[in-house]
C-alpha cells in the first residue's frame, strides 16, 4: 500500500473511531482497505444498535472511496410485496430506481432475492485525503436514501403487515451484511 493509500486508510479509520462507529476491518484482495461501521450511533431501549451496518471501501488502483449500505428486504415485506399484483410489485422496484437516480446515488437491485445496495463515491483530493465533513455528508446521503427506500416499501406494504410484525427483532430488514462489492 502506498503512502497516500495508507494516509486515507488511517484518516477514515480515525473518523470512524472518533464518532464511535467503527465495527471491523474488511479484508479483500480487491481492496486497499475496507471498514464496516454502524450509522447512526446509539441503542434502542432494548440495547440493540439503532443504526444500520454500512461499509466504506477503497478499491485497489482507484482514487476514490465508496460508502455502501445493503438491504435484504424482510420476510414479512417480501410476503406483502408478493401479495400485490405483479405490475404493482414491479412498480415498487421502479420507484426505488427513480428515487436513487433523483438522489444521484449508485444502486444495485436484485429483484429475485429482494435485496438492494445503495452507494456513494467520494473522489480523493490530490493529497489523498477527504474532509470529515464531506465523508459524513456522504454517509448521511446513503443512510437517508436507505431510510426513504424503507418508507417507500412501507407505503407499498401498507395494510398487508400487522404492526406487531415490526416489533420482532428477526423481522428487521436492517443488519444485512449483503454487499454486491464483496
Amino acid at each position: 500500500m502506498s503512502n497516500k493509500e495508507s494516509k486515507i486508510k488511517s484518516l477514515i479509520q480515525e473518523y470512524l473511531l472518533d464518532e464511535g462507529l467503527l465495527r471491523e476491518k474488511i479484508s479483500n484482495p480487491k481492496l486497499d482497505f475496507g471498514f464496516q461501521f454502524i450509522f447512526p450511533p446509539g441503542r434502542d431501549p432494548m440495547k440493540r444498535p439503532i443504526g444500520r451496518n454500512m461499509v466504506v471501501i477503497k478499491p485497489k488502483d482507484k482514487n476514490l472511496i465508496i460508502i455502501s449500505l445493503g438491504t435484504q428486504i424482510s420476510k414479512p415485506h417480501v410476503d406483502a410485496l408478493n401479495s400485490l399484483k405483479e405490475d404493482r410489485k414491479m412498480q415498487f422496484f421502479w420507484d426505488l430506481r427513480k428515487f436513487f437516480l433523483i438522489r444521484d446515488l449508485f444502486y444495485r437491485i436484485d429483484i429475485q432475492n429482494y435485496r438492494y445496495e445503495i452507494s456513494d463515491q467520494i473522489f480523493l483530493k490530490d493529497n489523498g485525503t477527504v474532509s470529515k465533513n464531506k465523508f459524513f455528508k456522504s454517509i448521511r446521503r446513503v443512510f437517508d436514501g436507505s431510510a426513504y427506500s424503507n418508507i417507500i416499501l412501507g407505503e407499498y406494504c401498507f395494510g398487508k403487515i400487522k404492526p406487531e410484525d415490526f416489533m420482532k427483532p428477526k423481522d428487521f430488514a436492517s443488519g444485512s451484511d449483503f454487499s454486491l462489492y464483496s
